[in-house]
This record gives structure tokens, C-alpha cells and sequence, in this order.
């Protein structure tokens, strides 16, 4: 039987006082597959390690099923672990290595063969088992790799950025594959990764990380659509969100933001909403939006004008083009789908925000998100639905 996995307010602190993990909760549901993700250093492997019991646990509780596990073996956890390497034994066949564990734990021959047969043919590998691994594509060895953590029947599957390792193009295939077999499979799985492509396509639902402490849990599109601070803005988005400091002075119909270079003017119940959040007499903000919300010109109907600068670089990604325009010395990312018409580098650029267009505002100071915003067609600004 599929089990739930929890880990309540777990810590980890090292010698010297470096606090790893910081009361870090999170529930994953029986079957579900949870992406932990962020940056370097944000907590998330090592998060993933005490589950597996590689770690020890300065505070908290991880619990498999009803059960605390804490102070169990990690063999007897019921959890199995994809490593980043592969870690897979250079003298062995794919067989071999994929049976490992079975033949360490005293399984007969014949039930071996049978359930590393299963395995086999669910990865498309039965025709490589006499392979050893340098006879294998890196795709190959992911799944000998995969087949002998599932081999075990584990009621938690552990992976550890399980796919950094391999290019481009495998990266994109086995994203769908990995998610494919752990629907087929089962199993639990909580999934570590720094690729916010990754998280972002594979997680039933995702954690982003930052020193060491969860900033948001969600589903993809809760997460993209309503990011809870500034961490989760630079984690979740490729190309990543622009971000522009500034402050916010009154206006008769709302709020008037304003930064260096820039300004937007926030009409109708989203500028009511914001004026009543804004914390302190002289706060200090940071405006929040993503290159696809961004359109380049005056804009048509009731757009809003939002900046101008030169276009420092154009970067053609085929059925689209990014541009990078230089405001305020940062520059900001807008993406153009009209790839037949081109904007030269170096020219001066208008950037706007077309209605519909969805934007943030963030407290500089504490980061959290104090609003969301969507453009409405009469110019004026409403609060986004779950804001």
C-alpha cells in the first residue's frame, strides 16, 4: 500500500551552529510526487536525506505511513534513493545492477529474475540487461539507475536531482519519462531539484526553499501565478520575473508606483486593496512582473504604459524572441512572439502592459507579496482571484 510522508517542523543544525533545515512541515499524499526546489544551499537535500535517513535529525519528526522513523535503519524505511551519479557499478550488468538489492537481501534467484524482468520491460531496458554500464546511453543508465531503487517494490521513492547530469535534450525526455513511471510505479516520491523547468512540470505540487525554510507550497500554477515573496519570484519562471524597486505615493484614483525610470499608476479595486496593505507611512516596494505580461510599444485599448529604454540584446528562440531592455540599469526581459518583425539592438523601446497583463507588488523590506494585480480592459486594476 501506497504510504503519506510527513516531516514535522524538522531541523538540522550543524556543529559551529549552521542551521541547514529550519522547522521545515510538509505533508505528501499517498501516490503524490512533491518537488522540493530553490537555490544552493537553500535546505533541500539535506531535507531529503534525514527522509532517507542518511542525515540525523536535530529536531522535528519524519513520519512514513503512522509511523515516526526517525530512528530507523534507512534500509528498513521503506524508501528508496536516486542519486544525482547514477552510482551505478562499472563491473556489473544492467541485470546485475538493477539486482543488487534483492540479492543483498537474500531473495531467491528465481524471484530476482521475475521482478527485475517487470522492471525491465516498464523502463524499455529488456534488450540492454546484459549490458554493462559504459556500453550504455546516459538515458539507459538513469533507468538502470531507476529500476533498481523500484525494483524493491518501495512504498517511497527518493530523487536526488536525479537528471542534472544529463544534456539538454535527454533532460526534456526523461522529465516525462521519470513522471510517467512513477504514476505507473506508485509510489510516494518526494523529488530534489535546483531546475524550476523541472519542478515546475513534473511536481503534483511544489516546495520552494530559501535558507533553509519553505517560503511556499503549492501546485505549479499557484506557485507561478501567485508567488508568495520575492524568493519564490526569482525561484519560479524562465526567463525569471523582472523585478523594479520603488515607491509608492498616493493618487486620487488609487496609487501612483514609482522607481528609477519607471512608474505605473494603479486604478480600481487592486490600488484601493494595495493602498489599505502598504505597511508603514513611507514604504518601499518592489513591482513584480513577468517578460510574457510585458508587450513592446504604446500598446493598444487600455494598456499601460510602464517604461522606455534601449534594447541591449535580442535573443531569437524560434517561435519567439526574448529582448533584454535596459531600465534603471537592471534589465528587463520581455518576450515578442512576432518573430517576423525584429527590433534592432540599440534602439529606444517603449514597454507596456497590455490588459490582462498580471503584476505583483512585493514589500522591499520583507519580501512578502503584498498584492496581486490584473489589468482589466478599462484601464483600471483589479486584485487577482486568490491574491
Amino acid at each position: 500500500m501506497t504510504l503519506a510522508v510527513e516531516t514535522r517542523a524538522l531541523w538540522k543544525t550543524y556543529p559551529g551552529g549552521l542551521h541547514a533545515v529550519r522547522g521545515v512541515s510538509f505533508r505528501i499524499e499517498p501516490g503524490e510526487l512533491m518537488v522540493l526546489v530553490g537555490a544552493s544551499g537553500c535546505g533541500k537535500t539535506t531535507t531529503l536525506r534525514m527522509v532517507a535517513g542518511l542525515e540525523r535529525v536535530t529536531a522535528g519528526q519524519i513520519l512514513v505511513g503512522d509511523r515516526v522513523v526517525n530512528d530507523i535503519h534507512p534500509a528498513r524505511r521503506g524508501v528508496a534513493l536516486v542519486f544525482q551519479n547514477f552510482a551505478l557499478y562499472p563491473h556489473k550488468t544492467a541485470f546485475g545492477n538493477i539486482a543488487f538489492p534483492l540479492e543483498s537481501a537474500g531473495v531467491a534467484r528465481d524471484e530476482i529474475r521475475r521482478r527485475v524482468s517487470e522492471v525491465a520491460e516498464m523502463l524499455e531496458l529488456t534488450e540492454h540487461l546484459t549490458k554493462t554500464p559504459d556500453r550504455l546511453s546516459g538515458g539507459q543508465q538513469q533507468r538502470v539507475s531507476l529500476g533498481r531503487a523500484i525494483v524493491r517494490d518501495p512504498e517511497v521513492l527518493l530523487l536526488d536531482e536525479p537528471l542534472s547530469n544529463l544534456d539538454a535534450r535527454l533532460r526534456v525526455v526523461m522529465r516525462s519519462e521519470l513522471k510517467r513511471i512513477q504514476r505507473k510505479v506508485g509510489s510516494t516520491a518526494l523529488y530534489v531539484t535546483h531546475d524550476q523547468v523541472e519542478a515546475m512540470t513534473m511536481g503534483d505540487r511544489i516546495v520552494v526553499m530559501a535558507g533553509g525554510d519553505i517560503a511556499q507550497i503549492g501546485t505549479p500554477q499557484d506557485v507561478y501565478l501567485r508567488p508568495a515573496d520575492l524568493a519564490v519570484a526569482r525561484t519560479i519562471g524562465s526567463p525569471a520575473m523582472n523585478l523594479l524597486p520603488g515607491d509608492v505615493v498616493a493618487h486620487p484614483q488609487g496609487v501612483a508606483l514609482r522607481g528609477q525610470d519607471w512608474s505605473l499608476t494603479m486604478t480600481g479595486d487592486a490600488g484601493a486593496a494595495l493602498a489599505r496593505r502598504l505597511p508603514g507611512s513611507k514604504p518601499t516596494v518592489v513591482l513584480g512582473v513577468r517578460p510574457e505580461e510585458l508587450e513592446i510599444g504604446p500598446g493598444e485599448g487600455a494598456s499601460s504604459a510602464l517604461a522606455a529604454g534601449p534594447c541591449v540584446t535580442a535573443e531569437p528562440l524560434g517561435s519567439e524572441t526574448l529582448y533584454s531592455v535596459e531600465i534603471a540599469r537592471q534589465l528587463v526581459r520581455t518576450i515578442r512572439r512576432e518573430t517576423h518583425v525584429s527590433l534592432p539592438e540599440g534602439g529606444g523601446v517603449a514597454l507596456s502592459l497590455r490588459p490582462g497583463s498580471r503584476v505583483h507588488v512585493f514589500d522591499a523590506a520583507s519580501g512578502v507579496r503584498i498584492v496581486g494585480a490584473v489589468l482589466g480592459a478599462d484601464g483600471s486594476w483589479r486584485p487577482d482571484a486568490g491574491a
